[in-house]
């Protein structure tokens, strides 16, 4: 900042320099103005001093701002190369987010498969009841049915031994 408010404030001094002499060389021509050939010698004079300053002026200024324009481009290279590699690291983290929503989905999906195998295993089991209840009902259908038997049978035995005891009408002949 210093530097360059320096080379701006040397600059203005030069070109305020430079448009006094001119200004100065007319003023003298216009009062000169008849005889002599010294105001245009004093004007190639002042060309030349113009011309030696700026020459001065820009050999100066120049080799420092021909460094600034070179840092300054080397500065917007290394940016550029700054915001590819912000870029790449903002990539890897959305990859890296991505691989987060993928863990959060296989937790949830290990937390739905051991629901599965859970109610899976509460499947077999409730079979295993029904089936041991079915066992149980077919043997207790199957003892009902052979109670009911029995006892048609000892009602029919006690029947035939009822007629088998109830005095018969002999037959005549």
């Amino acid at each position: 900042w210093f530097e360059r408010t320096f080379v701006t404030q040397s600059y203005v001094l030069c070109v305020f320099l430079l448009t006094y002499l001119t200004d100065h060389q007319l003023t003298q021509q216009e009062s000169l103005h008849v005889e002599s050939s010294a105001p245009v010698q004093n004007a190639s004079v002042y060309k030349k001093a113009v011309d030696k300053l700026t020459e001065g002026l820009l050999s100066h200024y120049l080799p420092d701002l021909q460094n600034s324009k070179r840092a300054l481009l080397e500065l917007t290279q290394n940016q550029l190369i700054l915001l590819d590699t912000l870029d790449q690291e903002v990539t890897k983290f959305r990859e890296c987010n991505t691989l987060l929503d993928l863990n959060s989905l296989f937790t949830e999906a290990k937390f739905y498969h051991n629901k599965l195998v859970n109610i899976r295993k509460e499947m077999i089991i409730l079979h295993e009841k029904t089936t041991k209840l079915k066992k149980r009902a077919l043997k207790l259908q199957q003892q009902k049915q052979k109670e009911a038997l029995e006892k048609e049978q000892k009602r029919e035995k006690a029947l035939e031994r009822e007629r088998q005891l109830t005095a018969k009408p002999a037959k005549r002949t």
